[in-house]
């Protein structure tokens, strides 16, 4: 994709009007055109009738030509190579490529080498990410010491020096009374659990079962692993009174449960990302390894459901999962290969399926883009706001193009959706009022510095 990563940009200072834009207003659940602006990195205004007549003299301003203009993409769950695996992705790529999607903050996983286990790792994250000055960066802490599934972490220590939420990433906790007591003793300091539901031992295989695996001759991971987790881990919330997020869920049972136990006013959030209701197992097609996921890609039915999940608003967030793996991680037989795709650069593009396939509004989509994921981890992004950070996107809804995974920004690129047509292209992204992104059909003159 072209276009120009400004890395290193000033803090902004003064004011700047983002004038003639399609605002999208996730937390009022309105579209209109209007204008923003922003002043010391912060949102002064916004409304349909800012600046009418155009902004007052002195203001800078920045024409937006009809585009739209909402709140930067918070994307919950990403995972990099730094430290550890520097060679898949460092905190810089993944901050380059967030810069392209349009995402302003990133949550990140703790399954590193050495995992997020210990107060030092978090600092650390904090001290590259003030280095980098692209997106804002946060991070989870471990759920348990070294992400083993037996003891749990010092998540008291770990939210003191900055972790938003405990996860041992794609890392399932088998045992329940580990759970238990995760749930209580975060309970204590109202800290979120964030758990992938998949039974570990039914969860040993290649693909989803079904006729696509049988057809491949792979070993299936049936629908079953997964439910049979989120209803234990339902009723452990239940029991314990704690704060439980389901993430990257993918059948249409869990979004049953999921759906029964909000019914029943439990705290239970959950979110999915794009191969979940855009992709299915067919997919994986002659043995394609960047089709090769955790969870695995299910059958049409439960990508269907996942859809009917994000409409009917069961289904919390979406996250980008991005897990770079590098080609030797890929280029190997299916069983061989590990699980794992990009999808910071193209989380938007996917996601605006939803809109144009008329199962979500632009406000709908960036509820489950942006508002969610702050109100859930307590970030101070994702909403159009008096005072809130002036972390913005401005995009065309109806640029078409289809994915290259050689013109991507990401370090690795085992993306699942490479050479899909897509509608939608990210042209600006503003963090803290700094235009860190600019594709190159977004005329500099126009951009503010």
């Amino acid at each position: 994709m072209s276009g120009n990563v400004l890395r290193g940009a000033a803090p902004h200072t003064g004011s700047t009007a983002f004038i003639n834009a399609r605002i999208v207003d996730p937390t009022a659940d309105a579209e209109y055109t209007g204008a923003i602006l922003i002043s010391d990195g912060k949102i002064a205004d916004f409304g349909p009738n800012l600046f009418a007549s155009g902004a007052p003299y002195g203001i800078e301003s920045v024409d937006c030509r009809g585009l739209y203009l909402a709140p930067g993409i918070v994307d919950a769950r990403v995972h990099t190579g730094e430290p550890g695996e520097q060679h898949k992705e460092t905190l810089e790529s993944a901050g380059i490529a967030a810069a392209v999607g349009g995402i302003t903050s990133l949550v990140l996983l703790p399954d590193n080498e050495p995992p997020f286990d210990d107060a030092s790792l978090m600092e650390f994250v904090a001290r590259r990410a003030r280095q980098v000055k692209l997106a804002n960066m946060y991070a989870y802490g471990a759920l348990t010491v070294g992400l083993e599934g037996q003891h749990l972490a010092e998540m008291g220590l770990l939210a003191e020096a900055g972790a938003v939420a405990f996860t041992d990433a794609d890392h399932a906790i088998g045992n329940a009374q580990v759970m238990r007591r995760a749930l209580y003793y975060a309970k204590a300091f109202d800290a979120l659990i964030v758990h992938l539901p998949q039974e570990p031992s039914l969860s040993g295989g290649n693909m989803t079962s079904g006729l696509m695996a049988t057809r491949l001759g792979l070993s299936g991971v049936p629908p079953l692993a997964e439910v049979i987790m989120v209803e234990r881990d339902i009723r452990l919330a239940e029991m314990t009174g704690g704060r439980l997020h389901l993430t990257k869920i993918s059948t249409a049972e869990s979004v049953k449960a999921i759906a029964s136990a909000k019914a029943r006013g439990l705290k239970i959030t959950c979110d999915t990302a794009p191969p979940y209701f855009a992709l299915n197992d067919l997919a994986v097609g002659d043995y394609r390894t960047f089709g090769k996921l955790v969870p695995p890609l299910r059958s049409e039915a439960d990508r269907e459901a996942i859809v009917e999940g994000l409409r009917a608003g069961v289904i919390d967030a979406i996250v980008s999962d991005h897990r770079p793996q590098d080609q030797d991680s890929k280029r190997v037989p299916f069983a061989s290969a590990e699980p794992g795709g990009i999808g910071l650069e193209t989380l938007l593009p996917i996601s605006l399926e939803l809109v144009h396939n008329r199962h979500l509004t632009l406000p709908q989509l960036f509820q489950r883009l942006s508002a969610a994921p702050a109100r859930l981890f307590n970030l101070p992004g994702g909403k159009l706001a008096k005072g809130a950070p002036a972390d913005l996107v401005l995009f065309d809804s109806d640029y078409a193009w289809r994915v290259d995974r050689d013109d991507l920004w990401s370090k690795t690129k085992n993306s699942p959706f490479d050479e899909r047509p897509v509608q939608g292209l990210v042209m600006a992204t503003i963090v803290g009022g700094r235009t860190i992104y600019r594709h190159d059909n977004f005329a500099p003159a126009d951009a503010a510095a």
